[in-house]
């Protein structure tokens, strides 16, 4: 079940494996994010209320959240590269037919098709990059991987706006689906060269074997949880930024689109940091100051400072939460050897699910309690959050990595 790569002795093709993941989760990136700058534009012309609006990202996230076990499965069964290639190209798809949309059911309806194709394509590129990489040098390993999605988040959100001011909302689907099934072929054509050997087909029981191998692990039940919060507390606060704006004035989807931008420039920052601050901070140093970053950029956005701030707010934010985030995701791929990709795609699922909640707890939080007292919730949640998993994670050798030299004791 696991998939593995043919080296030569001195990893030389390792990098360039690397490299094609991390476009592929650019490319998937591109459209995680695209639609919040230009959301009140929809809103408008389906005559809908904004936070009905923001339905539009839990739809997204639901999806990409229930669609994870199956993918998961399939990608450990099949194989992780033809997984994600196929899921890119109906990724670029769904777009496309949301551009073309002329019911809000129908754009609903095709939002559901984007999520699955994204459901399959970012979790399954951690759990190939962590087949590739032993754990002591998994986390910067991950960081480049995640640097090709941050980049993706950065220039979709920041494109977005800006597309959306020249060519409405449509374009912006349309633009950024063109872009996602080139990068598809861009793919499909790098890892025919990258020796990646196909696995072995399995049966059921592997495949059950698997999840109890995931749950057995004491980790599991506390990464799981955690990435269920995160999901809720940082990303379901996305869909209202751009009604925040207004509120202050500033209409311009370009704005709204750097300001969410900011996130993505904080992620780049932490791929580009992590070598350097995790032996100086260690793995819980770095989930207490990731959380506590976030907590004090929630509680500054609930006081609206204008859309310069907000954007630094959003920059440490995102630097933030990728310092707790990326611990865990190590810990995510440690719960299982011959069933990480199942393992990465739970731990999207329950990601997912926060992010589906998330938008939903928000847009009742904010009408019925106000925008401070929302936001300090959440930023005490996420203080909190950081604590627990400093206290409770520890790294832990899975039950179905006896005899593998790539796994450390």
């Amino acid at each position: 079940m696991h998939q593995t790569v043919q080296r030569t002795p001195h990893d030389q093709g390792l990098p360039a494996a690397i490299n094609i993941i991390a476009l592929t989760s650019f490319a998937a990136s591109l459209s995680a994010r695209a639609l919040d700058p230009v959301l009140p534009h929809v809103a408008d012309e389906f005559s809908i209320s904004i936070a009905t609006a923001a339905s539009f990202a839990s739809a997204f996230a639901l999806t990409y959240a229930l669609v994870q076990p199956v993918l998961g499965a399939a990608a450990d069964l099949f194989g992780k590269a033809r997984l994600m290639i196929g899921c890119l190209a109906l990724l670029g798809v769904a777009s496309i037919l949301g551009a073309l949309s002329n019911s809000f059911l129908l754009f609903f309806a095709t939002r559901i098709l984007a999520g699955i194709g994204s459901g399959g394509v970012f979790p399954v590129a951690l759990g190939l990059t962590s087949d590739l990489v032993a754990p002591d040098k998994r986390q910067v390993a991950i960081g480049r991987t995640l640097a090709g999605s941050m980049t993706g988040n950065l220039l979709g959100a920041s494109v977005s706006g800006l597309i959306g001011d020249f060519l409405g909302w449509r374009g912006v689907l349309a633009v950024l689906g063109a872009l996602v099934l080139l990068a598809s072929m861009v793919v499909a054509a790098g890892f025919r060269g990258a020796a990646l050997t196909h696995p072995p087909k399995t049966n059921l029981s592997s495949l059950k074997q698997g999840y109890r191998t995931i749950f057995t692990n004491p980790n599991a039940r506390i990464c799981f949880s955690a990435v269920f919060i995160e999901g809720c507390c940082v990303f379901g606060l996305f869909p209202f930024i751009a009604a925040f704006l207004m509120d202050l004035g500033v209409t311009s989807l370009s704005i709204a689109g750097i300001v969410i931008a900011g996130f993505a420039v904080g992620g780049l920052f932490y791929t580009l940091t992590v070598s350097h601050f995790l032996p100086r901070l260690s793995v819980k140093g770095m989930m207490i100051a990731g959380a506590s970053l976030v907590a004090l950029q929630l509680i500054a956005l609930g006081f609206g400072p204008g859309w310069k701030v907000q954007f630094l707010n959003l920059l440490a934010m995102g630097w933030g939460f990728y310092m707790i985030h990326g611990c865990l995701q190590v810990f995510a791929s440690e719960l299982s050897v011959e069933a990480r990709a199942t393992a990465m795609a739970l731990h999207s699922f329950f990601f997912f699910m926060g992010q589906t909640a998330g938008p939903i707890a928000y847009g009742f939080g904010l009408q019925h309690a106000g925008k401070l007292p929302v936001l300090s919730t959440a930023a005490a949640i996420m203080v909190v959050l950081g604590l627990i998993c400093a206290r409770l994670l520890r790294p832990r050798t899975p039950a179905d990595a006896a005899g593998r030299p790539d796994v450390n004791p």
